[in-house]
């Protein structure tokens, strides 16, 4: 499911809009529908894609926009609007897509598609390391944690092992930016694998755990809430 939330003033607009949406192709769209950019900055939900009008009283699309872009930066905001010469003020808030009104349904649907691209590349990155075998690339959601065992660096992804070419500690630091973290000094942990914590012990989506060492609890308890909040949820 993705959730999805259309902001507009106008009330035709809005259902014309969420009937695309549900007439849109292969994906199941969770949405939720606001008239005024007011509203929708007071939702704490997370959304992946936005459609936002521009031209709405008191709260304009723009500013929603800015407001909006200072706690997620990850979401894609398409605006659907009349007017053409705001398209300057759009790509200054970061906005993925620009649609004229009428909406057309080939217009959207495009832009959809290529929102979802480049959301899957995003959120699976190819990462390259060096084994004992070669050189290996592979999707960064493949892979489940990495261990300091024996003098040597192991990979353990959803299906295979690999012995690596480095350091763990040099692997805590290059991979944190990639959603990566090190809850203990033998071990880097893939957030998106994290299934939950209990006490000190760390569940996988494959069922295994990874300990947590007291010393880095807090911490990495943290580092996995501001990886949540950037929109990805635990598996259930």
């Amino acid at each position: 499911m993705v959730w999805i939330a259309i902001c507009d003033d106008e009330a035709a607009v809005l259902q014309q809009t969420e009937t695309l949406l549900k007439e849109y192709p292969e994906v199941d769209f969770c949405i939720d529908i606001f008239t005024s950019g007011e509203a929708l900055l007071e939702s704490t939900r997370s959304y992946e894609i936005i459609l936002l009008d521009i031209d709405m009283p008191e709260t304009d699309g723009i500013e929603t926009a800015r407001l909006i872009r200072q706690r997620d930066k990850k979401v894609k905001l398409i605006y659907i609007t009349n007017y053409s010469d705001y398209t300057v003020f759009a790509f200054a808030v970061h906005a993925f897509a620009y649609l004229l009104k009428p909406l057309k349904k080939e217009e959207l649907y495009k832009q959809l598609d290529e929102a979802f691209e480049y959301m899957q590349l995003s959120a699976n990155p190819q990462l390259e390391f060096h084994t004992a075998e070669g050189i290996l690339r592979i999707n960064s959601n493949d892979i489940l944690y990495f261990e300091y065992q024996n003098r040597k660096v192991y990979l353990r992804s959803k299906t295979d092992t690999y012995i690596l070419k480095c350091k763990i500690t040099d692997l805590g630091v290059q991979l944190k930016e990639k959603g990566f973290y090190m809850p203990h000094k033998s071990f880097v942990v893939n957030l998106y694998s994290v299934k939950n914590i209990k006490g000190y012990d760390i569940y996988l989506i494959n069922g295994l755990t990874v300990p947590l060492s007291q010393k880095k609890s807090m911490e990495f308890r943290r580092a996995l809430n501001r990886y949540l909040s950037e929109g990805i949820g635990l598996h259930l």
